[in-house]
């Protein structure tokens, strides 16, 4: 694990004690299964209704895994580097009676088996964090069964560019479209190094690794808002959020 990899894991360690401070509200979300939203239940909705077995990349607070269960999934294992996220996931799971496992490891390097899953589930703060998205890609790609999905939905490569400010949409001066990264200052901060991948550059991965594109959508509307926060970037004339669905051709 190199350097930043290891001063992020600190930063979303320290971020995670939110998900065991506020136990017993997301215990009331996951089992409302109110977190997957209704663009997530649009475009996933022929995959669920097949009961995948799921790989959730980068499950963090995990909410979305009960509600993928309610939607239809048969069973869901989530991979996070953050012992915090997912010892409270597993906790969340266990009072809730449902099939979820959650292992801590850094990705991409996922440690299960080539071809244990129907569909892959990421995104929601997940992917910015990914150091190199080619690997991200490939290892996504040896996960899936074939004919087997990836999903992902969560901040637009170009939503890092748009200032906060309310009365109109402006560029911040420290922050490129086609920078490799920058210093994130919102959540989990602390220093945290969020990685950046252009759209382009998402896709091409994708493709690269032997997946099809099914789906690539554009969104106005963030996929998270800051508590207190009203920003005119995020008032319907800029890209915030994508989502993407992607396919595994059957073999042959």
């Amino acid at each position: 694990m190199d350097e930043a990899t290891r001063a992020n894991r600190a930063a979303w360690e320290a971020a995670s004690e939110k998900y065991v401070r506020e136990y017993e509200d997301m215990l009331t979300v996951a089992a409302e299964g109110s977190s997957l939203i209704d663009l997530e239940r649009r475009l996933l909705h022929d995959v669920l209704k097949d009961r995948p077995a799921v790989v959730h990349w980068q499950s963090g607070n995990a909410t979305d895994d009960a509600a993928l269960l309610q939607a239809g999934a048969k069973s869901v294992i989530g991979v996070d580097f953050s012992e915090v996220a997912a010892h409270a996931a597993q906790r969340r799971a266990d009072a809730l009676g449902i099939p979820c496992r959650y292992i801590v490891a850094a990705l991409p390097g996922a440690p299960l088996a080539n071809g244990c899953a129907d569909l892959v589930y990421t995104g929601k703060g997940g992917f910015i964090w990914m150091p190199d998205v080619d690997l991200w890609a490939r290892d996504i790609a040896r996960l899936l069964r074939p004919s087997g999905h990836l999903f992902i939905y969560d901040e637009h490569p170009a939503a890092p560019l748009w200032s906060w400010d309310e009365d109109e949409p402006r560029i911040r001066p420290d922050r490129s479209y086609f920078a490799a990264g920058h210093i994130n200052d919102s959540f989990p901060a602390g220093g945290a190094v969020q990685r950046q991948a252009t759209l382009g550059e998402v896709v091409t991965a994708v493709a690269s690794a032997g997946l099809e594109i099914v789906r690539l959508e554009e969104y106005a509307e963030p996929f998270w808002r800051m508590g207190g926060v009203s920003a005119a970037a995020w008032e319907g004339r800029l890209p915030n959020a994508f989502a993407l669905l992607a396919r595994r051709p059957t073999a042959g």
